[in-house]
């Protein structure tokens, strides 16, 4: 049923929509006295149509940002929003050894929550430092979570941690991304490397402690990323393991609604987090990825095209945002929102990426996509081969016309 405030809008639209067919039925038939008043309406109907047509985006894309803006303003200039107490709620985040899962479990320590920390080397850096800083109700958990022995066993000591009580929020956090290149010269090894941990390791980790958070109504929380949902180049075997945990997250958003366990997804603007400032993680990655082409293939793109892809990536790492609190900020407004959001958008420019890529044309998000991206310079060799033999064609063509010109 159309809502009662957008009846005058459309009112209004249909009014002036048959003032212009009456005008233009009147100009054609003054006009065209010879032909039938039947088709001058048809004619002026197809006018008015086609000019419908092509007025219509504009007004519902200012329709859109009308709307956006009031929600925006809304939004800030309204009370801050009630959140649940954290006192008394568990909490298990993956993949706190650095990053995302390293700076979420100190903040959630620290607003009272009892959390459940896995990290891939309990004497590593990261699980030293939240042993320092943290309070004795963090817990931490050795944990790879491609390896369902070591999954199963975290969800025994939480268990035993927890007693009766149920676990509130799952947070989703680790993730790996293997490898940087054309699909073409990625290596399937890749591709599997990024499935298992980004979508099998997470759907193993969610399916284990379902039963904890079904008995606590509690909640899920994914760390995602826009290249599940939109094709950023070069990043095809990260972007295809994020597409497949999207589609999880949202079945499983429905399938547990009855349950009273509410899922949520994040998606976060580029941050510095684990190996992306790291000079020999970008230098290693970069040899594998020609270790990997067969002569043939590297024959065709050239070593030159694919330095310059880790460069690109290199300096896009560079230049990311070092300060995670809006994404940690974001974790904990799912987890203590009462009523959370199925998508959240953490960080500058994400939302107005996603708009661009939904609403606008084609050429239009593509391009943007581009140029906010990998901005290649450098052409495969093979096509710069073929783009000089074409060139030299065309000007062999050229003087051979000048010289018939000149006979």
């Amino acid at each position: 049923m159309m809502d009662d405030y957008n009846l005058p809008f459309w009112i209004y639209t249909g009014v002036l929509t048959v003032f212009i067919c009456g005008a233009m039925k009147k100009i054609l038939a003054s006009h065209l006295s010879a032909t039938p008043t039947l088709v001058a309406w048809l004619g002026a109907t197809v006018l008015v149509e086609r000019l419908w047509a092509f007025c219509l985006p504009a007004v519902l894309l200012m329709a859109l940002l009308v709307l956006a803006c009031c929600i925006y303003f809304a939004t800030r200039t309204g009370s801050p929003p009630a959140t649940l107490p954290a006192h008394g709620k568990a909490v298990l985040i993956t993949g706190c050894d650095s990053g995302f899962g390293n700076a979420t479990a100190k903040c959630l320590d620290a607003l009272g929550f009892e959390v459940f920390a896995t990290v891939l080397d309990l004497s590593g850096d990261g699980a030293r430092e939240l042993q320092r800083t943290c309070s004795p109700h963090l817990t931490l958990l050795q944990v790879d979570i491609t390896q369902p022995q070591q999954v199963q066993q975290a969800l025994l000591d939480t268990k035993a941690k927890l007693g009766l009580k149920g676990l509130w929020g799952l947070v989703n956090n680790a993730g790996v991304c293997v490898n940087f290149g054309d699909a073409e010269l990625s290596l399937m090894s890749n591709f599997r490397g990024c499935m298992e941990v980004n979508f099998f390791g997470t759907l193993s980790v969610t399916k284990s402690f379902l039963p904890l958070l079904r008995h606590a109504r509690g909640r899920i929380v994914t760390i995602s990323s826009p290249a599940g949902d939109q094709p950023f180049p070069c990043l095809a075997a990260y972007g295809a393991s994020k597409a497949a945990l999207n589609l999880l997250t949202n079945t499983l958003r429905h399938e547990l609604e009855p349950w009273g366990v509410q899922v949520s997804t994040i998606l976060p603007s580029a941050y510095k987090t684990g190996q992306s400032s790291n000079h020999a993680y970008w230098e290693q990655q970069h040899k594998q990825l020609l270790q990997g082409m067969s002569p043939a293939l590297l024959e065709e793109y050239g070593e030159d095209y694919v330095t310059e892809t880790k460069e690109l990536f290199q300096s896009h790492a560079s230049q990311s945002n070092p300060d995670l609190s809006p994404v940690v900020d974001t974790i904990v407004q799912a987890l203590l929102s009462p009523q959370p959001q199925a998508s959240y958008y953490a960080g500058p420019g994400i939302g107005l990426m996603y708009f661009i890529y939904s609403y606008c044309p084609f050429s239009i998000s593509n391009r943007f996509l581009q140029n906010l991206f990998v901005k290649k310079k450098v052409m495969p060799r093979a096509l710069r081969k073929q783009s000089g033999y074409n060139l030299n064609l065309s000007l062999h063509n050229n003087n051979n016309n000048n010289e018939e010109k000149l006979k």
